[in-house]
This record gives structure tokens, C-alpha cells and sequence, in this order.
């Protein structure tokens, strides 16, 4: 666990991405699955639950970085873990753009997520 920051100093530049990111891929995970629920099917109902946990993990972990959590680290790894889930299961359809683009926006928030916990990418 970090020190956390005062609430005194702006945030870092990385921080502001890595919350950019965050509210990014919460924003196209919200959109991909109000699409799911207007095409229905059972491949995408399986998908929901892994969009489901990406856009509240996405949320709550800018939230935290927001107010300067201590825990933000620990949120941010697991954030990209949901992340990296929520891509693979995108991934099940490729042919559809919309996953392709969820897909694409959870990897990025994962390596962002990633670098802030300072963890390996």
C-alpha cells in the first residue's frame, strides 16, 4: 500500500489518464451492454456478467483514485484484472464492432490500471 497524497496536490499526470481511461471504458461497457440487452441471445447474456463487472470496477476504481484512497493501488490491479476479463469476453465476437471497441478500451484501461498499482505490464 502507497501513502496517500494530499488532497492539497493536483494529481499526478498519470493518475489523470489512468481515471480518463477508467471513465472510458466504464462509458463503452454501459453502451455495450445496453446494446446486448436490445439483441439479446445467449452468447451475449454470458458477456454481460463480465460487462457488468468491468463498468462497476472501472467506476469505483477512478472514484478512488479521485478522492486519494490508499487503496486505490490494490483497486487498480483488480480493476485491470476485470478489464483484461471483459476483453477476452468481448473477443468471443469480433465480427460485432462495438465489442471490438470495448475490447479495445478495457485493454487500455488494464495497462493503465496496471502501471498505476505499479505492477509489470
Amino acid at each position: 500500500m502507497t501513502q496517500q497524497q494530499p488532497a492539497t496536490e493536483p494529481l499526478s499526470k498519470e493518475m489523470q489518464d489512468c481515471i480518463q481511461a477508467c471513465m472510458a471504458c466504464h462509458g463503452v461497457c454501459e453502451e455495450t451492454m445496453s446494446a446486448c440487452l436490445r439483441t439479446g441471445g445467449e452468447a451475449r447474456t454470458r458477456i454481460m456478467r463480465a460487462l457488468l463487472d468491468c463498468s462497476e470496477m472501472t467506476r469505483v476504481c477512478a472514484d478512488m483514485m479521485m478522492r486519494r484512497s490508499p487503496l486505490h493501488n490494490e483497486m487498480c490491479m483488480m480493476c485491470a484484472q476485470a478489464c483484461d476479463l471483459c476483453a477476452e469476453a468481448c473477443m468471443s465476437m469480433p465480427e460485432d464492432e462495438l465489442m471490438t471497441r470495448c475490447a479495445e478500451s478495457c485493454r487500455r484501461c488494464s495497462e493503465m490500471c496496471r502501471a498505476m498499482a505499479g505492477a509489470p505490464m
